[in-house]
């Protein structure tokens, strides 16, 4: 028996039968309170009838009454607004500082042997596999899974927006400078996302902007920020960037970053941060107002259409400066273009759409994930051969967040799919979490 197991019995309300205090006084749960991961009691804000008394105020769990005492309760003024100690077993009476004997609720015959063994097969299988659930899902019925995997999509859109809430305070509040940023950093991939992000911040938007329509100078200086164009080069392109870079840079005060940040190393030629940069200039010069221009694009082809870019001429011989290789033409590829929306556009969409409490960005940012072929990776490849294959880019982020951040973590009691599991045949329960669900 653990505490965290009683935790969710009382925090589900999954217990049986008349509940009744260790004096005779029955027990009615209006709200079980609200879980405190902090210090204090572990219920807040609970609302209980006692002995026909409505009491509001915090319930406190153990899994034996002694417990209190052990845990320095008694001395401790944050748990002086307990109102009910739930237990597991009742082995002695508690008497509060004021001499008031503390309202006892004994539960061991009130927990269903089946929910237990449940938790006890899903936490041992928790320590030995990936998905600890995975011969129970078939049984979860579908319509069920989608909403789990719905709010599993927003749970994870919210954590990668933490990155467009940091670049927004970097910005003063521009999300047009946030939008560059977010869509440099993701250009880089994760081997230079960092140093592209460095990039874009050492070269104002502003002045890129003003050669709209014209690629290769903002190239040059895109180039010349990156400090790749220092030293003699042989080939006239290169040569010509770095004319264009000294004539452009002239007076504007830029200080480039260093050449040595960037990473080759292990990377597809495709993947050069030369290719990305000649790539990103071709996209930068499409638009001088990037995020207004995609703000208006609802449909994820034209999304698709609008960043797929390719290198300059010159990128078609070559990956490096000065050397040549076999003609092909350098596209980003439809994978990184859809790794692009998924990463930068969706949570820069979904989170202007909660700054500005306009709810049509928020749908359109999931709408964009849903209209989008899922990822293919090692963990959708798992849910796949556990019957819950991805149909679309929204279930597979969904899937990513919950391996990553529930599975891996055996955080199964906080799991939506772990609560299908634990009441399943009870329909009560079942109707309960539905009707959650399905709320707005």
């Amino acid at each position: 028996m653990t505490e965290a197991f009683l935790q969710y019995v009382w925090q589900h309300k999954l217990l049986q039968g008349e509940l009744a205090t260790t004096d005779g006084q029955l027990v009615s749960v209006e709200r079980a309170g609200t879980l405190n991961r902090d210090a204090g009691p572990d219920f807040v804000d609970a609302r209980l009838t006692i002995g026909g008394t409505l009491w509001a105020g915090n319930v406190e769990i153990h899994i034996k009454a002694s417990d209190w005492r052990h845990h320095g309760h008694s001395a401790d003024q944050n748990y002086s607004s307990v109102v009910l100690h739930v237990v597991y077993e009742a082995d002695v009476d508690i008497v509060t500082d004021n001499g008031n004997r503390l309202h006892t609720l004994e539960i061991k015959d009130n927990i269903s042997r089946q929910i237990w063994d449940r938790y006890e097969e899903l936490t041992l299988k928790a320590a030995t596999t990936d998905i600890p659930c995975q011969e129970y899902l078939k049984e979860i019925p579908s319509f069920v899974k989608e909403s789990a995997l719905d709010r599993l999509a927003v749970e994870r859109i919210e954590r990668k927006a933490d990155d467009v809430k940091r670049m927004l305070e970097e910005s003063h509040g521009s999300w047009e400078t946030c939008c560059y940023w977010m869509l440099a950093k993701y250009f880089g991939g994760k081997p230079n996302g960092f140093t592209f992000e460095l990039l874009a911040k050492a070269t104002d938007q502003r002045l890129l902007a003003r050669w709209k329509d014209q690629p290769q100078r903002i190239e040059a200086l895109l180039m010349g920020q990156a400090g790749l164009l220092e030293g003699y080069f042989e080939d006239g392109y290169p040569r010509q960037l770095q004319q264009d870079y000294e004539a452009l840079a002239s007076g504007a005060r830029l200080t480039p970053i260093s050449g040595y940040l960037w990473k080759f190393f292990r990377l597809r030629p495709n993947s050069f941060p030369t290719i990305r940069i000649s790539q990103f200039a071709n996209l930068i010069a499409q638009s001088s107002n990037l995020f207004s221009h995609l703000l208006e694009q609802t449909d994820a082809k034209e999304l698709e259409r609008f960043f797929d870019v390719e290198a300059s001429p010159y990128w078609e011989t070559h990956y490096q400066f000065d050397k040549e290789s076999a003609h092909a033409t350098k596209h980003v590829g439809k994978a990184f273009v859809d790794t692009l929306i998924i990463n930068a556009w969706v949570p820069l969409l979904m989170e202007y759409g909660i700054a500005h409490g306009q709810q049509k960005y928020k749908d359109q940012a999931l709408d964009i994930l849903q209209q989008i072929a899922p990822e293919s990776n090692r963990i959708t490849k798992l849910w796949a051969s556990s019957d819950m294959k991805a149909m679309n880019a929204s279930q597979s982020q969904a899937q990513i967040q919950l391996y990553n951040e529930y599975c891996q973590h055996r955080r199964c009691l906080e799991c939506q799919f772990g609560y299908q599991i634990m009441v399943r045949n009870n329909k009560k329960r079942q109707r309960a979490f539905l009707e959650e669900i399905s709320t707005p």
